[in-house]
């Protein structure tokens, strides 16, 4: 089984302190040339990968997607799926998820198993992960689609019995999300609650916006911060990704 990926994460920790990634969605983009440049735009701010995923179930879609990532930067694609159709050769690994909040056998363990062959066959690095999605005022797509019972912001006990468990049943890393386009990101309280019992690493998503609450996030215990939105016009948001992955860095370094 590869480790290339994992192993990239776990030394960027070591290295660095934390990580930051872009997650680039393959849904609101029309053509190649406009991923390239984003994915170009990302590097040169000092993002560490780039993850790709969303709710299309366009084979084609994600394909073209990651092709392009892959000419306009180096860095690890890691596909963060949607769904069981998301699984592309293109990639470096995938995120191998189990929604571990939802009231669905289907994204507890069906999904999984519809999709292992796929991942097989695409030869890929599979990397189990743990999500965890937090109640939030606004419904996210994976909250809707995944039928969630989200985690109350005021219970961080919850939030970390459920990441105790993932890393007991032997996954790599947790992902802590208060859902695409949240008002607010995970509260401080939960990240610390959930990293003092977790040996593995954290990635926190979500309601993310600029340096200072990425910052934030970082000293609270997140080891990977993750965002979405702001990459949408990479172009325009450049200088604020850059602060982004600098100030993830520079919290992961006092740590």
């Amino acid at each position: 089984m590869k480790h290339d990926v994992y192993d990239y994460i776990i030394k960027g920790i070591k290295e660095k302190g934390a990580l930051h990634m872009a997650l680039i969605d393959q849904d609101n983009f029309n053509n190649s040339h406009d991923v390239m440049r984003t994915a170009k735009i990302i590097e040169d701010s000092g993002v560490d990968a780039i993850m790709v995923g969303g709710s299309s179930v366009d084979r084609e879609q994600i394909d073209m997607c990651i092709k392009a990532i892959k000419k306009g930067s180096n860095l690890p694609v890691i596909i963060f799926p949607g769904g069981v159709s998301q699984i592309s050769p293109y990639a470096d690994a995938i995120y191998f998820m189990t929604l571990m909040n939802s009231r669905s056998r289907y994204w507890l363990s069906l999904a999984q198993a519809l999709a292992s062959f796929s991942v097989y066959k695409a030869n890929i690095e599979a990397i189990p992960m743990g999500y965890i999605v937090m109640e939030s005022p606004v419904k996210s797509s994976v909250a809707f689609y995944g039928d969630v019972n989200g985690i109350p912001p005021n219970k961080p006990k919850i939030a970390a019995s459920y990441a105790l468990a993932a890393q007991y049943l032997g996954m790599k890393v947790v992902y802590l999300e208060a859902g695409s386009g949240a008002p607010t990101p995970v509260p401080d309280n939960v990240i610390k609650a959930t990293k003092e019992v977790l040996e593995i690493p954290l990635i926190v998503g979500g309601g993310i916006r600029d340096e200072k609450t990425a910052y934030q996030k970082v000293k609270a215990g997140a080891d990977i911060i993750v965002t979405g939105n702001i990459v949408e016009n990479a172009e325009k948001n450049a200088e604020l990704i850059k602060r982004i992955a600098s100030a993830i860095h520079k919290a992961g370094g006092e740590r």
